[in-house]
């Protein structure tokens, strides 16, 4: 933390004289009375030099300008009480000091959808929380870039392609109402046929020889589902700086496997590559009948990326489900070789209805995600019949967003249509509506940045609780960005608003007839709009400008 940087450099003196191997970590303080604590020395209560060290500890922080206040307790937690004067410039300049001194480049690999499907409501946590990781980045100074994924080749195309023909259902007059109709059909059709499963073998083997025919049909099936992706993330405000998927790293994987199997990496197996790295089950990388496997496609595109972009990281947001697939690539990469990067998997619970089952229309089918998002709006729209319709919209984004980001990515959770939607509550719709007025407050005190003044002995319990919350960000900023879990700001950004609603509630600001007091909580008022944008901005919300 910026304010607390020399403070914490000293105390990290006293700890290596502990002669451990640990860096002082500052955290939230759990004790209302102070906002942060470091509970490093905890565990070391009964260590011989703690005594002495707790002296010496003393010392640096009766010396630290930054503080207020502190106090160490007899289990030796400290507690820190921020001085106000001393955060001022920082907190009116937090997009710089959030950045980090060293920035990377990274690619997030999120969203994920398989042409000839529509968007499903499973796609809905690895978009927000892609996109979210995305901005974080961004903010942090990092080089970011997000990639789609799409599953655009394969055993799927090929059984819509096959399914087309049996029924003389021209792919080049199809709709995509009709085309997300065919893919489930296709699926059923080759898990009963015989015959069916292998034509659709047969032309699957007849796409990675990039025949004409079955070629032209794939490029019509994929531009026809490519344009729905598109309209319905725009709808969804998501896109994307690459649009890559399979059928872009498929020429790659013949050379690919050569290489292994020459240098013995993979070796043949009843038709079958496994790989020759010693694990229990062994690692298959494609199939006995020659077709490839979800890990022979990631391995390809890892090759991809390290042949045509500069990174050092990739982030996978992909449900938790795929856990073993990922854990199986990642070894894979090392065993076989690849240029040394980092990887991880970014895994996610799953989102369901408010009974906690999964996601199905009245039909059983799959929920689209679309549909959840008309009812959201229809939702919103019939409680304010009033408001514009991109203002509903972005809304109802909002709504989808911000539910979605409050749960801890790792959880499950129940989508509540009427819980979400609460002005009320703790919902996406209440940090819109503070900051709405926030910027209306200001807005009407006609005031310019550079004519608010500020008085810290003049700050009532309100001002004061919304100041020190501000002074938190650093940190929450900091745990989403390195534990990739944006549901940090979620909670920050409820907590400012809650903060704000009542420093506003407790008085009628611009009526005061004490200057003073007024231009103080014009001053937060200002810093509360800067902090909302900002929070917004990280978790892929849109800010409206009335409700």
């Amino acid at each position: 933390m910026i304010i607390l940087n020399e403070l914490i450099y000293e105390i990290n003196k006293v700890l290596k004289k502990l002669n451990v191997d640990e860096s002082v970590e500052v955290r939230i303080s759990n004790n209302q009375e102070y906002d942060f604590q470091i509970n490093n020395f905890v565990k070391y209560q009964k260590h011989e030099k703690i005594k002495e060290l707790s002296v010496s500890i003393s010392k640096i922080l009766s010396n630290c300008k930054a503080l207020e206040e502190y106090n160490i307790t007899k289990n030796y937690f400290i507690n820190l009480k921020i001085n106000f004067k001393d955060i001022v410039p920082i907190i009116q300049n937090i997009e710089e000091h959030i950045k980090k001194s060293n920035n990377e480049k990274i690619i997030i690999d999120y969203g994920g959808p398989n042409i000839g499907k529509p968007l499903h409501v499973g796609h809905l946590r690895s978009l927000n929380i892609g996109r979210s990781l995305y901005s974080i980045n961004v903010l942090a100074g990092n080089d970011v870039k997000s990639d789609i994924h799409l599953g655009d080749w394969g055993m799927p195309v090929a059984q819509i392609i096959n399914y087309c023909s049996k029924k003389n259902i021209s792919i080049e007059d199809l709709k995509i109402d009709e085309l997300v109709k065919i893919y489930p059909n296709a699926s059923k059709l080759s898990n009963e046929d015989e015959e069916f499963y292998k034509n659709s073998q047969d032309i699957n083997k007849k796409l990675n020889n990039l025949d004409d025919d079955v070629t032209v049909k794939w490029k019509m099936l994929k531009n026809l589902s490519l344009l729905s992706i598109k309209h319905a993330l725009n709808k969804l405000n998501h896109d994307f700086d690459l649009w890559l998927g399979e059928s872009d790293v498929n020429h790659l994987i013949p050379n690919m496997l050569k290489s292994l199997e020459k240098n013995n990496k993979i070796a043949p197996d009843d038709g079958a590559y496994i790989s020759t790295m010693e694990t229990d089950p062994k690692i298959l990388i494609t199939k006995s009948d020659g077709s490839y496997l979800y890990l022979t496609t990631d391995l390809a595109t890892v090759q991809n990326r390290l042949n045509n972009e500069d990174f050092d990281k990739i982030l996978y947001v992909v449900d938790n489900r795929q856990k073993f697939h990922f854990e199986q690539l990642f070894e894979s990469l090392i065993y076989f070789e690849f240029e040394e990067k980092h990887y991880e998997h970014v895994a996610f619970g799953t989102v369901n209805d408010k009974n906690g089952n999964p996601f199905k229309t009245r039909d059983g089918d799959t929920k689209q995600l679309l549909e959840l998002f008309d009812e959201t709006y229809e939702h919103i729209k019939k409680v304010n019949p009033k408001l514009e319709d991109e203002t509903l919209k972005t809304l109802a984004n909002s709504v989808l967003t911000f539910s979605d980001l409050l749960t801890n990515r790792k959880t499950d959770y129940k989508f509540d249509l009427e819980k979400f939607t609460n002005i009320s509550g703790k919902t996406g719709l209440y940090v819109q509506y503070a900051l709405v007025r926030a910027k209306k407050l200001y807005e009407k005190s006609q005031l310019e940045n550079d004519e608010i003044r500020f008085n810290f002995l003049e700050f009532d319990e309100n001002d004061k609780n919304l100041f020190r919350a501000f002074c938190k960000f650093e940190i929450y900023f900091k745990q989403s960005l390195e534990q990739n879990e944006p549901h940090h700001l979620a909670e920050f950004l409820y907590s400012i608003s809650i903060h704000f609603n009542r420093l506003y509630q407790a008085d009628n600001i611009l009526n005061n007839k004490n200057e003073t007091i007024k231009l103080n909580k014009l001053f937060l008022c200002s810093i509360f709009i800067k902090y909302s944008e900002i929070l917004m901005k990280a978790l892929g919300i849109t800010p409206v400008d009335k409700m």
